[in-house]
């Protein structure tokens, strides 16, 4: 693939690596001297110092013959602009933008709402923009996922909303410690599959042969109904949310208790949209020090208090028993702030926290504080991009971890080197392990087994080493062509 990326920051750097690393061409462009310099001695790819809304530019990156344009730029009408600028000269080429501003990404996805019918032929994109992301949208959705989970741990969804990848922790007297995966299944009748495991800070795919230690974290795909008892063969419990403390009540915050409390006829679009039914907490509590955040809280939200305080007074907390809450959600704009306060909240006594923070490379210390689910959002705005990259064929990635492994989900075309084999006969250890799949003519996924053959049309979710990927994704037919 050829993939020209306008925005030499976090997000375009991660992005510029990730592919690479798995051997794409790629022309990264920006306007700021320091960003060209940096990346410049940090990637073997073109590096331009110029304004990526210009076409000659963009036509000297090589956008004539690429795949795909990326735009992650600090501004947001500059990344719409480029999009529509090269919409117009080279429409085949798939278009990214990501946006901040909500309003442009609300009014986008409502117009293509109430003009499906038309945008399902050969109208233009609006914009010329193919995928908008909205990084708030991103985290929120993170966020509620980890909520509707109990807030065990992190937590990704798949499967139709079937199945969940939970982390979960080996305690010492878990039933697991000192067992080889091999021996595991026989301590339950549900069906589930250990996608990772993760020792002294190093996460690997495991096999047959790995043993299971306390204090050891594992990645466990279960069916959403059995979680609770995985979560006691670990040694833990999944609690049910009554009381949840929401502290920030910026857009991510809105987004988040939206999905939460808000009576579905009130809800968003983004909320609309959603296939999820979140099961709503006998109370909930939004704290922000901001007046006129909190004002417009109380006015959208009556059914919840709001109060406009500080969150770190332990007098206010105490006072309000927030303390004995079960959740505590830190989803202000300072995201070293929500790691510490989510830190705190748990010493006095919350029972779980999520903490958003910027990204994975703060989860881990978010852990070490104690923190119980962080949320990293510029790896989700990453994730989403990268998804839209994979082709028709891949349909989402999702990071695990740490970046060290990623989930692909695709449906195998008809040319894919898998197709009618079985897992046995693909089998490669170490490198990527199924975790689902649905047949091409059900609706239901499955835990497969050695047995199971894939075909043509068939949905598979498996997780790979990330700098395998590329082999992966070409070895089961995800290329954009």
């Amino acid at each position: 693939m050829r993939i020209v990326i306008i925005g030499a920051g976090f997000t375009g750097v991660q992005l510029a690596k990730l592919l690479i690393n798995e051997k794409n061409t790629v022309a990264i462009i920006d306007n700021d001297e320091n960003n060209v310099r940096h990346v410049s001695n940090q990637l073997d790819c073109t590096v331009m110092l110029a304004d990526g809304n210009d076409l000659e530019t963009l036509e000297e990156a090589g956008i004539a013959k690429a795949d795909a344009l990326v735009c992650v730029t600090e501004n947001d009408e500059v990344n719409m602009i480029t999009c529509s600028l090269v919409d117009a000269v080279y429409p085949d080429i798939v278009k990214i933008a990501r946006v901040r501003n909500y309003a442009y990404y609300v009014n986008t996805a409502a117009a293509k709402k109430s003009h499906a019918d038309s945008f399902g032929g050969k109208h233009r994109p609006l914009y010329g923009i193919d995928y908008m992301i909205h990084p708030d949208v991103e985290a929120g959705e993170a966020v509620v996922q980890a909520v509707e989970s109990g807030a065990v741990s992190d937590v990704q969804v798949f499967g139709n909303n079937a199945y969940e990848l939970t982390r979960m922790t080996v305690a010492k007297e878990s039933k697991l410690a000192g067992q080889k995966l091999q021996t595991v299944r026989a301590l339950t009748d549900k069906p589930f599959l250990i996608a990772y495991v993760e020792e002294e800070g190093k996460t690997s795919l495991p096999s047959g042969n790995t043993v299971l230690n306390p204090g050891d974290s594992i990645g466990v795909i279960v069916a959403k109904e059995d979680v609770s008892e995985l979560l006691a063969l670990c040694g833990s419990e999944q609690k049910e949310l009554k009381n949840i403390a929401l502290i920030g009540a910026g857009r991510i915050g809105t987004i988040i208790a939206e999905r939460l409390i808000q009576p579905k006829e009130k809800r968003s679009l983004f909320n609309l949209f959603s296939k999820q039914v979140i099961k709503r907490p006998q109370k909930f509590v939004i704290i922000d020090s901001d007046e006129e955040l909190t004002k417009t809280a109380s006015e959208r939200f009556p059914s919840a208090k709001v109060f406009c305080a500080d969150a770190t007074d332990e007098a206010f907390l105490q006072e309000e028993g927030i303390a004995s809450f079960d959740l505590a959600i830190c989803a202000t704009h300072n995201h070293e702030m929500n790691m510490v306060l989510a830190a705190y909240l748990e010493s006095l006594g919350v029972g779980k926290s999520i903490s958003l923070v910027t990204s994975s490379a703060f989860s881990s210390i978010s852990r070490k504080l104690g923190v119980d689910v962080p949320v990293p959002i510029r790896d989700a705005v990453v994730d989403s991009i990268m998804s839209h990259l994979r082709g028709k064929s891949v349909k989402e990635i999702h990071t695990v971890t740490t970046g060290d492994l990623e989930i692909i989900e695709c449906v195998l075309p008809g040319d894919s080197k898998a197709v009618n084999k079985t897992l046995r006969d693909i089998a490669n250890p170490g490198v990527f392990l199924i975790l689902l799949v649905k047949k091409y003519d059900s609706q239901v996924y499955e835990i497969p087994v050695g047995d199971t053959r894939l075909n043509a049309g068939d949905h598979v979710i498996l997780i790979t080493v990330a700098e395998e990927n590329g082999n992966v994704v070409s070895f089961f037919g995800g290329s954009v062509k």
